[in-house]
């Protein structure tokens, strides 16, 4: 790999990792485009896993305040609670939260509860992950497709009342589960836990924040795994083009999050149902006609 088509593989995973359009998707056009490792499928996976680094960068220079409140709360309520500071109530505040927990506290144990479904099922099926399977067009354009029908469902069936400080231990749940949904090509992280986070009753906005703080520990866990198993399987001469394209991710990431979140604030999500439909069908076209391989 050069610097050429790591930047060009940096552009599209900071610009699609956030989007709801799926990276994987077009990390595995644009890995073909550009014919990196002659199609080798592990170290396509390792790739894509590393530059996912650059957009997890991007979210906790995003987040940093949201980071930094959720962390030290966090630590100060249990501290508290260890130390007989505080009793252990749970009469709740708005119905969901503990009433000894602060609301940022509280926002810590949904993520590490929400990160539960998709750390497990990973770990379990880490070796189909990484494999060939997870690159076939077919499920790819069907997933796209699937997942834009879902996410026009949850617009539709949505309450969109929900704000950060009423978000519970259903609402992690729920946005976990679709979470696993983004380890099929074709799904997209956060197509599926926005989704999730409609039928779930939040709104637009706060589904967005969620699901870029849930993708926090997934991403952090499988970008440093696959670095560390990346020194071992990708050439030696990929390692600068690649943090070329990490930085190049990291920067086009940001600005992806803060577009999708200021638009998420007036707009539905119809203008990537439709995008993820067209794509699809052209897709499922183009291999019915044999145009594309789906394995290439």
């Amino acid at each position: 790999m050069n610097i050429i088509q790591a930047i060009i593989l940096g552009l599209v995973q900071g610009l699609s990792e956030f989007i709801p359009i799926s990276s994987t998707a077009h990390l595995v056009f644009a890995s073909r485009w550009t014919n990196i490792y002659d199609g080798n499928a592990q170290q396509i996976t390792a790739t894509i896993a590393v530059l996912q680094l650059g957009t997890l960068a991007a979210v906790f220079v995003y987040f940093a305040s949201d980071i930094w409140n959720i962390s030290s709360a966090f630590i100060r309520d249990h501290w508290a609670l260890l130390t007989g500071k505080r009793g252990m109530r749970f009469s709740g505040t708005d119905g969901v939260r503990p009433i000894w927990l602060s609301s940022e506290s509280w926002l810590g144990w949904l993520i590490i509860i929400g990160s539960i479904p998709i750390g497990t099922i990973g770990l379990i099926f880490k070796d189909f992950i990484e494999g060939e399977g997870t690159k076939n067009l077919w499920i790819i354009a069907s997933m796209l497709i699937g997942i834009a029908l879902l996410l026009a469902l949850a617009e539709k069936v949505g309450s969109q009342r929900k704000d950060m400080k009423h978000l519970g231990v259903l609402d992690a749940l729920v946005v976990g589960f679709t979470q696993v949904l983004a380890l099929m090509p074709g799904a997209s992280r956060s197509g599926s836990t926005i989704m999730g986070g409609l039928f779930a009753g939040q709104k637009r906005e706060t589904a967005a924040r969620f699901s870029f703080l849930m993708s926090i520990p997934a991403i952090t866990a499988s970008g440093l795994l696959e670095l560390r198993e990346a020194l071992h399987i990708l050439p030696p001469d990929s390692f600068v083009p690649l943090l070329v394209g990490t930085i190049v991710s990291a920067v086009v990431g940001y600005l992806a999050i803060w577009f999708l979140i200021a638009f998420l604030r007036k707009n539905t999500t119809f203008i990537f149902i439709l995008y993820r439909l067209i794509l699809g069908t052209l897709i499922l076209v183009l291999l019915w006609q044999g145009i594309l391989d789906p394995k290439a």
